[in-house]
């Protein structure tokens, strides 16, 4: 079983905005994490949409069936930080950190699940 992946480096905007639109559609089906991320009203939903439409790409080129894929993994690390200067009274100067962020999705296939029959499982229990 391969798993279908996808990168966003360097994101300007801080990881923790971004997380919150990442753990929506941790876990979904591809079909729901697309409808969910075309409606949330967040700046991170977009470039986190593409990055998934770019992980589905990449699966159909890795040949493996779209209809069983879900958002296996999303994470949102720190990247690279801008730092830039205020200026403030008496020549002092305050930092300003303009982070950014790094976004992994990987997509994995769902095998269906097997269930146990009930004849094996009365089998076990003892006869009294």
């Amino acid at each position: 079983m391969t798993d279908a992946r996808a990168t966003l480096s360097n994101y300007r905007q801080s990881p923790r905005k971004v997380r919150g639109v990442a753990d929506l559609i941790r876990g979904k089906s591809i079909e729901d994490a697309q409808n969910i991320l075309a409606f949330v009203p967040k700046r991170s939903a977009g470039p986190v949409q593409k990055l998934l439409a770019s992980a589905i790409a990449n699966a159909k080129s890795l040949s493996i069936p779209l209809e069983n894929l879900f958002v296996k993994e999303v994470s949102v690390n720190g990247g690279k930080i801008l730092y830039r200067r205020l200026p403030m009274s008496r020549g002092r100067a305050f930092v300003i950190r303009k982070r950014t962020s790094h976004v992994d999705v990987v997509l994995g296939e769902k095998t269906p699940k097997v269930k146990k029959s009930k004849a094996k499982s009365q089998k076990l229990k003892p006869k009294s």
